[in-house]
C-alpha cells in the first residue's frame, strides 16, 4: 500500500510510494530567495533586492543559502510524516535523491552535511533521526558535529513567534568535532521560520566554520504580506 495515497502498489519492491504520488509533488521553481529558498513572486524582484525575500531583507540569517524539494503540503507533507512518525525510513533514500537535485547549488563545493540532532530522549523514543537518514543520501560526508544540549518543545507545536526562543542555545558543537574553515550544510526534514537552522548555525560559526548553508526536504510557505 502506498504510504501517501494508501492505494495498492503495483510494484511494492520498487518503493513505499507510488509513482503517481511522487509525480504529484510540486517543486519550488525559480525565482527563489537565495537565503531561505522561499519562492519569489517574479524575476523583477531580483534586480531590486538581490534575490532576497522580504523576511530575509528584514532579518539577515546566519544561513548563507538554503533550498528544499518543495512546500510542506500535499503529498510531500504526507510522505515526510510517514518517514518521521510511522518509522518508514526507506523513504529517506528517494527523498534524499530528490533533495540532492533540488538543492544542487547549495550542496555544491560543500565539505560535509550536518544533520540537525535530536535530544537523546527523543532519539531513544523514535529510534532514529530523520534528518540523519536524509543526510546519508546527499552525496557528501555526514558530519555529526552538533549535539542538542537541552530538550526543547516540538517546534511544530509552537507558534512562529515562540520558535526562536524555544531553540535558542539548544545546540552545541560535539566535543572533538573540528569544523574550522569548513563549508557545512545543515540538514533537516522541514523548515518553517528557520529558527532551528539558525540555532544550529550559530555554534558552528562560533567554532570556526567558514560558511553554513541548509537544505530541508520541505519548507513551509511564508504567508504573503
Amino acid at each position: 500500500m502506498c504510504a501517501a495515497c494508501r492505494e495498492p502498489l503495483s510494484s511494492p519492491t520498487l518503493g513505499a510510494v507510488c509513482e503517481r504520488c511522487w509525480s504529484s509533488i510540486h517543486p519550488f521553481v525559480p525565482p527563489c530567495c537565495v537565503t531561505c529558498g522561499d519562492a519569489l513572486p517574479s524575476w523583477r524582484i531580483i534586480s531590486v533586492s538581490q534575490a532576497l525575500c522580504a523576511r530575509c531583507r528584514r532579518s539577515p540569517s546566519l544561513i548563507s543559502a538554503a533550498a528544499a524539494i518543495g512546500p510542506y503540503e500535499g503529498t510531500l507533507k504526507i510522505i515526510l510524516q510517514a518517514l518521521k512518525y510511522d518509522s518508514r525510513t526507506s523513504l529517506a533514500r528517494p527523498l534524499g535523491e530528490r533533495l540532492r537535485v533540488s538543492a544542487a547549488r547549495v550542496l555544491q563545493r560543500a565539505d560535509a552535511v550536518v544533520p540537525v540532532p535530536l535530544h537523546r530522549s527523543r532519539h531513544r523514543k523514535r529510534g532514529f533521526n530523520q534528518a540523519r537518514e536524509l543526510a546519508k543520501h546527499l552525496g557528501l560526508p555526514v558530519l555529526d558535529a552538533l549535539v542538542r544540549s537541552r530538550a526543547t518543545c516540538s517546534q511544530a507545536d509552537l507558534p512562529a513567534s515562540r520558535r526562536h526562543a524555544n531553540v535558542r542555545e539548544a545546540f552545541a558543537v560535539r566535543r572533538g568535532a573540528d569544523v574550522r574553515r569548513l563549508t557545512l550544510v545543515i540538514v533537516d526534514d522541514v523548515s518553517t521560520t528557520g529558527a532551528t537552522l539558525n540555532a544550529c548555525a550559530r555554534p558552528l560559526l562560533d567554532a570556526g566554520a567558514a560558511e553554513v548553508r541548509a537544505v530541508t526536504a520541505a519548507k513551509t510557505l511564508t504567508p504573503t504580506p
